[in-house]
This record gives C-alpha cells, structure tokens and sequence, in this order.
C-alpha cells in the first residue's frame, strides 16, 4: 500500500468523518464500497458531496484492505474509507493546559479516565460524553487507552462522536485536577459506598472521575475529589461496567442542568 495510509470503517464511524471534514481538507480520502445497500448509498452521498471519490470493488479486495486493521475494524460491512498522506487521530485531541487557561464557561462538565485501559470502553463513554453534553474528556498518557493505534477502535466505539467531544491526555491527572479546582471546579469521584448520586448536589462546574475497570481510582487522586459518589444498584454481580457507570452518572448530570433539582 502506497504512503502513509489509514484505514477506517463502520457506518458510525466512517458517517462522523465525513460530517467532521471542512472544506479543503478531502485530499487523499477515498472510498471503497461493494454493495450499494440503503445505508452505503446514503453514505456514497455524503462522500459525493464532501468531493471524496468512491469506487466499487468486490468484498474479497475490501477483507483485503483491513487484513491489517485489529479484529474489532476488520467487518468492514462493504464500506471502508481511506486517508493517505499524514496519519490522522479520529479524536479530537486539545491541548489541557490551554484549554483551562482560555476556560470562562459558567456552566461545565469535565470528565476524567483514570487508567481505563480498554479502548471499547473508551469510547463508550466518549458517547455518553457525546449525549450528554460533557465538555472535556481528560487520559493520563500512561496507563491509558490513549495510545494513536487504538483512536480507530475508540472512533467506531462511540459511534463516531470522539471526532466532536474535545479530549486532552495530560502527564499528571493530579496535577489536572489541581489546575481544574482552581478554575472553580467540584471534583466527584465514582466508586462504590460513595453518596448516592441522586443526592449529590453537583457543582456548575464539575469533574467527573471514573476509575480503571480494575482497582478504581488511583489513591492520590481519590484524596483530591470533593465528593465520592456512587449509583444504587440491586444486582447480584459486584459493580456496573465502568462505560455505563460513565453513562449513569452523566445523565444524572445533564438531567440536572435540563431540570433542576434532585427529583
């Protein structure tokens, strides 16, 4: 394969690119497509507009354009989106420190991922950031489903919406938190035997933090939240997988600012 190529595919996924791109910006994409069902066709559309070519080939030339890609991107379902020329990173990655120093709004949330380590989960979360109207989601560089490799999976994982919700990775989530609170912000922590949430008086500006899958939160940064907060459950397993605890206490979040109130 000639160049520095990147492979993307999902209907989510491929849909959310094509929306992101502005103009200028369609040089070295190509599409490649088998059958022409009613979501492809509406996707060729999209390509058609933006000025991106489309050609159709057959499955077997598609299996091989993703024999490449991990497992979770190689069902390409006839529909595989090319870039060629400088890699691309399908998420929206800002610059934390210059996002806080510009930061004037009244009314934030900030979400932060502490050592979540699968990119599936990654992504579902960006999702619910996506839906929910969460403004920053924040990665440690280590210990983190951060690395460029993985931006694909995380990309098809939410559906697409990593292209729009704003994501910093930092050094020091500590040190994050730190420069956070001194813009004002409340930081609540997830983890069970924490205050239920539908008690907690979230802050206008508030920190998420969601621990790893695993062991939770780190110590040192559990020592710098507010708040611990958890979500009441009657299930018989031990906790809520970490991207719908995030979609959980998300909604709480957003239904609050839509209506107020605990109740």
């Amino acid at each position: 394969m000639k160049g520095n190529i990147t492979l993307a595919t999902g209907f989510h996924s491929i849909e959310e690119k094509l929306r992101s791109l502005k103009d200028g910006s369609v040089s070295g994409y190509k599409l490649y497509y088998s059958k022409p069902g009613p979501r492809v066709k509406k996707i060729l559309a999209a390509a058609k507009e933006a000025g991106i070519a489309a050609t159709q080939v057959e499955d077997k030339k598609l299996d091989e354009m993703v024999s490449s890609l991990s497992p979770a991107l190689r069902d390409h379902r006839g529909l595989v989106l090319e870039i060629e020329g400088q890699q691309k990173k399908f998420v929206n990655i800002v610059d934390f420190d210059a996002w806080v120093k510009s930061f004037e709004k009244e009314t934030c949330t900030v979400v932060i991922l502490d050592r979540v380590t699968d990119p599936h989960n990654v992504g579902a979360i960006i999702r619910s950031c996506d839906q929910f109207g969460a403004d920053l989601v924040i990665l440690p560089e280590h210990k983190a489903a951060s690395k460029v490799e993985e931006n694909d999976v995380i990309a098809r994982t939410s559906a697409g919406a990593s292209a729009w919700v704003p994501l910093a990775v930092v050094n020091n989530l500590v040190r994050a938190v730190e420069q956070l609170k001194e813009k004002g912000f409340w930081v609540y922590g997830a983890d069970a035997g924490g205050q239920t949430c539908g008690q907690v008086d979230f802050a206008d500006k508030s920190v998420i933090v969601m621990g790893s899958e695993g062991s939770g939160m780190a110590q040192l940064l559990e020592k710098q939240c507010d708040t611990i907060v958890s979500i009441p459950t009657c299930g018989k397993i031990d906790s809520l997988n970490v991207s719908v605890a995030a979609g959980v206490l998300l909604f709480e979040r957003f239904r609050r600012l839509q209506f107020g109130g605990k109740n």
